[in-house]
């Protein structure tokens, strides 16, 4: 049957394809969680957010069914055991939750200036609405229970003041103060990264192939390396920074997860930190910071290969919509 819409745009197919897929994925793991939750509120954050998802998916789904569009194989129950031990703690879900919320904020509000029809952009507020609604239930419940510090405090100016000829010096001559974009966006790469480590060093444990249980080993050497370097930046200044979250991770070695799932859910984390960096490096000034993201952006982009190559070895890669039909393939 024949759209009586405007065809999706090549923008409007990934970004709606992207966002079913990745919903797919984090249905499975909070699903997951859920069966090893004891604080209420908690419980109350989790059980938010797989409403939001299976809601997401399902609005997804009926502008792919209007479009004759096939629907994503994304992951299902069989990515997911339910009945094994808990490999996390509590805490460790609110932090899980602000991680995935916030990545999901920056999908949507980067897909609002590239849709144009109005069932797909009417689309990406209410999720952007409704994401930024349960992130400020995780930011609350952070707070009152003492899981993070804020972003560090600095002095107001005193008056405005222009930079002078050392504003890029880093690693020879004066070198200036960290700036406050500069602070916020370390504090936000370390914030991430302290998750993503205790994510992956629980995949780590669990993972069935030795392959990928060696891979998600060195992601939680890169990625600790990483936070190493960021926490220096600030503790040089004697400023605050997120600490590491690993004592939430439990000693299970019972998988919850198939390695499908845990292996692209760090293509996607580890993905994302590319894209932190490259907001990072647009703020920056000082040589020294531009040269720590751009070393950190070689070590992690390497990491996503492996993981893709691996990915791809297992027919495991599902494949976005791409822009004609490859002939030459047939």
């Amino acid at each position: 049957m024949k759209s009586m819409h405007d065809p999706l745009t090549s923008a409007e197919m990934g970004k709606l394809w992207a966002t079913y897929v990745g919903n797919s994925m984090t249905k499975q793991i909070i699903r997951y969680f859920l069966q090893h939750v004891e604080d209420a509120d908690i419980n109350r954050l989790l059980d938010n957010s797989l409403t939001l998802t299976n809601d997401f998916m399902g609005r997804i789904k009926t502008i792919f069914d209007k479009e004759n569009f096939p629907i994503p194989a994304g992951f299902t129950d069989e990515d997911v055991n339910l009945n094994v031990p808990r490999l996390f703690e509590d805490e460790f879900y609110v932090h899980y939750l602000q991680y995935t919320l916030k990545a999901g904020i920056s999908i949507y509000s980067l897909a609002l200036p590239l849709v144009f029809r109005n069932d797909v952009k009417d689309l990406a507020h209410y999720c952007l609405k409704l994401s930024t609604e349960l992130l400020e239930q995780v930011k609350h419940i952070l707070i009152t229970k003492n899981f993070i510090i804020k972003p560090p405090v600095i002095p107001i100016p005193d008056k405005v003041k222009y930079v002078k000829k050392n504003f890029l010096n880093g690693f020879f001559g004066q070198v200036r103060p960290l700036h406050a974009l500069e602070i916020a966006h370390l504090y936000d790469n370390i914030e991430s990264n302290v998750t993503s480590k205790a994510l992956i060093l629980g995949f780590s444990q669990v993972a069935k192939s030795d392959k990928i249980r060696k891979l998600f080993r060195k992601g939680a050497d890169i990625t600790t390396k990483t936070i190493e370097q960021y926490q220096h930046q600030l503790q040089s200044e004697n400023l605050p920074s997120p600490t590491f979250l690993d004592h939430l991770v439990t000693g299970t070695t019972f998988s919850p997860f198939s390695d499908k799932i845990m292996l692209f859910h760090k293509i996607d984390m580890f993905s994302m930190k590319i894209r932190s960096f490259g907001n990072s490096l647009a703020v920056n000034g000082r040589h020294d910071i531009g040269f720590m993201y751009v070393r950190s952006f070689m070590s992690i982009s390497k990491f996503v290969e492996d993981a893709t190559e691996i990915m791809i070895e297992n027919g495991w890669l599902e494949q976005p919509p791409v822009a004609a039909v490859d002939h030459k393939s047939k």
